[in-house]
């Protein structure tokens, strides 16, 4: 089975292309399942407009949800195309988040972290101005807020896990007891985590995959595509990847259900 659960769009103010160009181009692709996972709307704020740093316009998030299952309808027999949805962890409005997600019929939730303890995930200029020792406190920061997003029980998949990897220079060198520490909370609370293709950087590495697979972490896999012709980018590689680790089977969702599924060599 072929799948990308991890796709944006033109909605979110920074992705190129409708949701249907993305089902076209997964079609293209060969693949099985399509998942429309755009950035939610920062709902605890005044403002209704997408943000060019990644969420769509709150009026628009009902006529997303329609769209997606208009065309899920329209394709059935084609490709299964899945409701999907990327929420930000954002712990001070958890309640709210579950109310707006609850009322709608998602098939999954991806949690992702881009901020924590106000540093930007791509802020690699703030990276390279802190010492040693804070380089080591910021990256157990984050592992922290990744264990926390897996404790609240709002997510069926953790998005790009270790994604400081891309755009902090030296951090995969700062080895940590805080990975495991994280790796324990998400099999604990039993969600999964994506191996997250983007930028042809694909995150978390092999190093904290080998950890997952040990602690039993389950896995899935979304390109994080952001323009039509990336979906499914890498999917056949990671694979490959994941079962010489040692992984036989990732998952996929529907109606907030996961099933295992066999990993293909």
């Amino acid at each position: 089975m072929k799948f990308d659960f991890h796709t944006h769009h033109e909605r979110c103010g920074h992705a190129a292309g409708s949701v249907r160009d993305y089902i076209e181009s997964a079609i293209g692709q060969g693949l099985d399942m399509i998942g429309i996972s755009d950035h939610t709307p920062f709902f605890a704020s005044a403002e209704n407009r997408p943000s060019i740093t990644g969420c769509m316009a709150k009026s628009e998030f009902p006529a997303y949800v329609q769209e997606v299952l208009e065309l899920k309808k329209q394709y059935r027999g084609k490709i299964e195309v899945l409701l999907g949805i990327e929420a930000d962890f954002l712990p001070d409005h958890l309640d709210l988040y579950r109310s707006v997600i609850g009322s709608y019929p998602f098939d999954y939730v991806i949690g992702s972290v881009h901020e924590f303890a106000g540093i930007g995930i791509y802020d690699s200029d703030y990276w390279e101005g802190l010492t040693a020792a804070r380089k080591w406190e910021v990256k157990n920061m984050f592992y922290d807020y990744i264990a926390q997003s897996a404790k609240c029980g709002l997510y069926d998949i953790l998005g790009h896990v270790d994604s400081l990897n891309r755009y902090f220079n030296g951090y995969a060198e700062l080895r940590t007891e805080a990975a495991d520490v994280m790796l324990k909370a998400i099999a604990e609370s039993d969600v999964v985590i994506e191996i997250n293709s983007s930028d042809n950087n694909w995150v978390p590495d092999g190093y904290l995959l080998e950890r997952a697979l040990h602690y039993g972490v389950k896995v899935t896999f979304g390109s994080d595509a952001h323009e039509p012709e990336r979906v499914g980018e890498h999917f056949a590689a990671i694979a490959s990847h994941l079962y010489e680790i040692g992984y036989r089977e990732w998952a996929v969702f529907r109606n907030r259900e996961r099933l295992m599924v066999p990993i293909g060599r």
